[in-house]
């Protein structure tokens, strides 16, 4: 269970880097609207993936038998 937890953050954290890294390209072009687009949506995958890490990290500290 906590490798599922661990690779659910994980997906969320790069899908944030991706919107940072769009809202970059987007902002360096002058193009406001789409940059600060991409920005509110890499502000969501982070929360997500901030609440995830913090689920698999209580996950890890389980012990499964």
């Amino acid at each position: 269970m906590p490798q599922k937890a661990h690779t659910e953050a994980a997906e969320h954290h790069e899908k944030a880097a991706k919107s940072h890294r769009t809202a970059a390209e987007h902002h360096g072009k002058g193009d406001h609207a789409d940059g600060h687009k991409h920005s509110t949506e890499a502000h969501g995958h982070s929360t997500t993936a901030h609440e995830r890490s913090t689920k698999a990290h209580g996950k890890s500290g389980e012990h499964h038998t």
